[in-house]
């Protein structure tokens, strides 16, 4: 688990590579920029490791990389995100590597891949390395969005294998186990047809994230829900002893926990799923956190959500420190601008709120490691946007916050460890 201070090794990789970039039809040479290396991120109890160093994130959401690329003329946004995100000193982008069914999927029906997508994916990859990103890469949705363990079920009933029309049968049917698990193995051994590396043996990959806010709310005990990430994640870390693992989680307090009364109301102890006890699994490396007041909460003012969300950062980072001797990374956070008092500089508070108390427990050599905002996006993508997106230079006082958090984070770890654009843009 790493909770006794074991320092888990995984293999390095710091050898600049030259890619040749294959963008159907057209074929042009690229290379890694002069000095540029990655290794596997590691842990040793409740930090990241990198290096021989502690890491901590500062990074952002854009799930939509993959969609983005499979059409070559729209994939100089893609690379255009990336650039932005390093120009602003982020490390690791959370991306969607799945789309499972209906409109370009990755996956059209189980095990059938479409390989125009895939390599889109293998783009998005190697372009994340050319820019010295990381990419934490979730495999499936909770969500319909994207297909999702909706997909799944379907896929089974039409097969006339399925257990159950519900949802939640992804979680417990043994024959969309096994479609999910050919999933993962094929996602895990692709082999990039512009790096020629397996995506296991990549270190561009920061971690693998399990499945995006999952609840198995027909299973309140979350017996089922604990079962099946126990199983998952032994499948994978069989396949990939590299890279680390998260669940993705949002980080609710189940019906057993003396921790219940943090939730944001008794509805978030029914949904199956429980931080500390999902989060203590052996092969689970470190925990995920979601942030959304806005959601949670319909009857509170701005300032009101702020002093929710402060308590809601501070204990789970206190879970981390204190019981799971774990890193925790807020892998979502957002305010939405829908709401009836919304203003734009209450996103900057918001975001800042957050921010700072990484910071601090960074500082104090913590478990609270890092966060990554929903959601960034550059211009001329509106189709993906939602009422948290936004262009961080759109607003400056936003985009100064976040170059600020990274060069913050940057100073604890030495800026004489960074990449050469971070010690520029920190100096």
């Amino acid at each position: 688990m790493g909770g006794n201070g074991v320092l888990y090794p995984i293999l390095g990789f710091a050898s600049c590579v030259a890619f040749i970039y294959m963008s159907f039809g057209d074929l042009k040479l690229s290379s890694l920029p002069k000095g540029l290396s990655l290794s596997f991120v590691e842990r040793n109890g409740s930090h990241f490791i990198l290096d021989g160093k502690p890491l901590y994130v500062n990074g952002w959401n854009s799930y939509w990389l993959m969609a983005h690329s499979i059409d070559e003329n729209s994939r100089g946004r893609v690379s255009a995100m990336l650039q932005a995100g390093a120009k602003m000193g982020l490390t690791v982008c959370r991306t969607w590597a799945f789309n499972d069914g209906g409109y370009e999927a990755l996956q059209i029906s189980p095990g059938q891949f479409d390989e125009r997508v895939f390599q889109a994916l293998d783009y998005v990859i190697a372009e994340a390395s050319r820019h010295g990103i990381r990419l934490l890469l979730s495999l499936v949705n909770n969500l319909q969005a994207y297909g999702g363990k909706t997909q799944y079920v379907k896929w089974a009933w039409q097969e006339g294998i399925g257990l159950s029309s519900s949802n939640d049968s992804f979680f417990f049917d043994p024959s969309i186990r096994k479609y999910f698990k050919n999933y993962v193995l094929t996602v895990l051994t692709r082999k990039n047809t512009i790096t020629g590396i397996e995506y296991r043996n990549d270190p561009t990959i920061f971690a693998w994230e399990l499945i995006n806010e999952p609840r198995c709310m027909s299973d309140p005990s979350g017996d089922t829900l604990q079962e099946w990430i126990e199983e998952m994640t032994g499948f994978i870390k069989s396949i990939d002893k590299n890279h680390l693992l998260t669940i993705g989680l949002e980080g609710f307090y189940g019906p057993k926990s003396p921790k219940s009364a943090v939730n944001p109301g008794e509805w978030a102890s029914t949904l199956g799923s429980d931080f500390v006890r999902n989060s203590n699994i052996t092969n689970v490396d470190f925990t995920s956190v979601h942030i959304y007041p806005d959601h949670w909460f319909h009857d509170l003012g701005f300032e009101e959500k702020q002093s929710y969300v402060s308590k809601w950062v501070r204990s789970h980072i206190e879970d981390c420190d204190k019981e799971l001797k774990k890193p925790v990374m807020f892998t979502e956070y957002g305010l939405s601008n829908q709401n009836k008092d919304f203003q734009a500089s209450q996103r900057e508070q918001f975001y800042r709120t957050i921010l700072d108390i990484i910071y601090k427990s960074a500082k104090k050599k913590g478990s609270g490691v890092g966060a990554l905002v929903w959601q960034f996006l550059v211009e001329g993508i509106e189709e993906y946007n939602d009422d948290f997106g936004l262009v961080p230079w759109e607003t400056p006082s936003i985009h100064k916050l976040t170059i600020q958090q990274s060069c913050r984070l940057a100073r604890i770890q030495g800026l004489n460890q960074q990449t050469d654009n971070l010690k520029q843009l920190c100096s």
